[in-house]
């Protein structure tokens, strides 16, 4: 009794870490299955290869009868869940070459035959070979393979019309092969288990299952069987995170192994499509059907094909929602597009307009600058004119002042001499004009020196403008000579040649002469020269 305690406990131990590890490495299997989809070319290929590798060797053993018996026998049963076109030639060539004296060995190729007629639809040649079978006096072992064939014959057949008195056939055929099989047997314990979860007892089924998956696992057809029937207990108890771990870990088992007479991509599927992944679901059922296809499996076209039009109607509509949306966005984006192509054009417009408005403000801002530099000079001039006109009305008043005294000297001394009776003195000192002479000499002073003033480097700028060897300067106790004085004249802005010669008691043609004399020692352009006088010296202001 404690013994049976302690192994329950083992058990419920066992599944419990087993289950978490199936939580903890279920990403890891979908990834492998992933990976395994892409390259399951490669597995078919290895299964390819086997099997010429087989047909090879047959075909060297062709003079031995037995052993050429055996090598094709073996080929057949790789065809079994591979092709079962194929599987049938070589059971149909395993039945010519089998002995006719072994009875035994004709029956086992005649139930192989009958389970290939069953795999491929061909149903009433399948039972026909079965009931030419009298189980009466077939050995154990053979009996065990009678009731097998059996039980599949009629769960082919109830999956092609889904006719429940065929399960049950099915069923009443396992019961008989339980009692003729060895308890201790794997083949036994698996269809025990089977028939424990189809009796409803899903608990004792876990056990049973995770137990032999426990030590059956690294066998690949034992891990593809074992974990898609742990699958169905999960999907019995709705908890479809196992449910698809333990499908995704018998697909991954039967692409290993080349397998396409197989339930786990069907029922992926299925799942998937319960969960409304129609994605994965579709890939799924596609794979499903054309693994039927390929294998000629009947039933299981006949399953993959009732479950594809729901599938597929599934995920043409979420393609179909999917293009919906897909156009709603291109138009959006195109709305999108064109709005930003708008707003280029306008911003552009604006880019060049500003360009425009930039070029005219910068004309403007040029003509402002050329307009700013002509008011300064402007100013310039009006501040020397100003400070030149505060200079000479200063001297002005200071020579009217000086010469009102002058007069008044005059006066006073002519009506002492008339006073006196003094003609004679007073028609000399008219006629006299020495004070004439003196007066203008010292206009000539006060104008070289109010110039200077004004004008201190006028000089050597002056003669700056000249030849080298034509430069003119003052004599030594001159503050400015006849032709600095002319030329200082013009550059006060008198030009006017009858004006100088006016100011300075000079004819006109000496004036003339003058100009013309200095112009020709210029030693730039000579026409230039007099605009060039204009321009030199600097007023030096307090």
């Amino acid at each position: 009794m404690l013994q049976r305690i302690f192994v329950f406990i083992f058990l419920f131990h066992l599944s419990f870490l087993l289950t978490a590890q199936d939580y903890s490495d279920s990403t890891k299997i979908f990834q492998r299955l992933e990976y395994l989809m892409e390259n399951q070319k490669m597995y078919v290929k290895n299964r390819e290869d086997k099997l010429d590798k087989l047909k090879q060797e047959a075909k060297a053993l062709e003079a031995d009868q037995i052993r050429f018996f055996e090598k094709n026998y073996e080929i057949f049963e790789n065809y079994k869940k591979f092709d079962s076109d194929a599987a049938l030639t070589y059971i149909t060539l395993c039945q010519k070459l089998a002995p006719a004296n072994n009875d035994s060995l004709h029956t086992v190729i005649q139930l192989d035959l009958a389970w290939v007629y069953s795999t491929i639809g061909r149903y009433i040649e399948a039972s026909k070979l079965l009931n030419q079978i009298s189980p009466a006096g077939l050995a154990t072992k053979l009996l065990a393979k009678y009731y097998d064939t059996y039980s599949s014959f009629y769960s082919h057949y109830g999956q092609s019309n889904n006719r429940q008195e065929y399960y049950q056939a099915s069923e009443r055929y396992r019961d008989s092969l339980l009692q003729v099989l060895p308890k201790s047997s794997l083949e036994y314990r698996t269809t025990i288990a089977i028939k424990t979860l189809f009796n409803g007892s899903r608990e004792d089924a876990k056990k049973q299952f995770f137990k032999l998956w426990t030590e059956n696992q690294k066998d690949l057809e034992q891990r593809a069987l074992l974990s898609y029937f742990i699958s169905l207990i999960y999907k019995y108890e709705k908890n479809t995170a196992s449910q698809l771990y333990y499908l995704a870990v018998s697909a991954s088992a039967d692409i290993e192994m080349a397998n396409r007479d197989n339930a786990s991509f069907h029922d992926l599927a299925l799942a998937y499509y319960d969960k409304q992944d129609f994605d994965r679901a579709f890939r799924y059922i596609e794979k499903t059907i054309d693994d039927a296809m390929l294998c000629k499996v009947r039933y299981r076209i006949i399953e993959g094909t009732s479950s594809y039009p729901i599938i597929n109607a599934a995920y043409q509509q979420k393609i179909n929602s999917q293009n919906k949306q897909l156009i709603a966005l291109v138009v959006v984006v195109s709305i999108l597009l064109l709005g930003v192509i708008i707003g280029l054009i306008v911003i552009y417009r604006q880019v060049q307009h500003l360009r425009r408005i930039r070029s005219e403000l910068s004309g403007t801002n040029q003509q402002l600058r050329s307009l700013n530099t002509e008011i300064n000079q402007t100013n310039l001039k009006l501040s020397e004119s100003n400070h030149i006109k505060e200079e000479y009305i200063a001297q002005f008043f200071d020579m009217c002042s000086s010469y009102i005294d002058k007069m008044e000297d005059i006066r006073k001394a002519l009506l002492k001499k008339a006073s006196n009776h003094q003609w004679e003195a007073i028609r000399e000192q008219l006629k006299s004009t020495q004070m004439e002479e003196r007066e203008i000499q010292q206009l000539y002073i006060n104008f070289d020196r109010i110039f200077l003033n004004l004008y201190p480097t006028f000089v050597d700028e002056f003669n700056a403008l000249l030849q080298e060897d034509e430069k003119i300067y003052p004599k030594k106790n001159e503050l400015l000579n006849t032709e600095l004085r002319i030329f200082a004249l013009i550059r006060l802005g008198i030009d006017d040649s009858v004006k100088i010669a006016s100011f300075l008691r000079y004819s006109l043609r000496t004036v003339y002469n003058y100009r013309t004399k200095v112009r020709n020692k210029a030693a730039g352009h000579r026409d230039a020269f007099e605009a060039s006088v204009c321009q030199i010296a600097t007023i030096d202001r307090p």
